[in-house]
């Protein structure tokens, strides 16, 4: 398949995935990371970032900033708003699969 499409598939899949996490409980960029490396995405920082940032605008997550040993973290949160983007994702990815089968 297209590396292309891919891509677009598997960014699909990070944005819930992040949700998810950010749903359970406040997220950073560097866990995330490590975290989605543990499931087999290779991304980077450079890639990321720019991923929870836009879903920070889009008024998915909320953003807090709290200093950890002199540096300052920005942790991640899911709204109400990506809470039902979250819900919804997962009854039409469940539904689809359902179907596949």
């Amino acid at each position: 398949m297209d590396n292309k499409i891919l891509r677009k598939l598997f960014l699909g899949f990070i944005h819930i995935h992040i949700l998810h996490h950010a749903k359970e409980e406040p997220i950073y960029g560097s866990w995330m990371l490590e975290e989605l490396h543990e499931h087999g995405y290779e991304m980077s920082a450079g890639t990321l970032y720019p991923i929870l940032h836009r879903m920070e605008k889009d008024g998915l997550l909320n953003k807090s900033e709290v200093n950890v040993e002199g540096k300052i973290r920005k942790y991640y949160r899911a709204t109400d708003k990506g809470v039902e983007v979250l819900e919804e994702a997962r009854a039409k990815a469940y539904e689809l699969f359902k179907e596949i089968k």
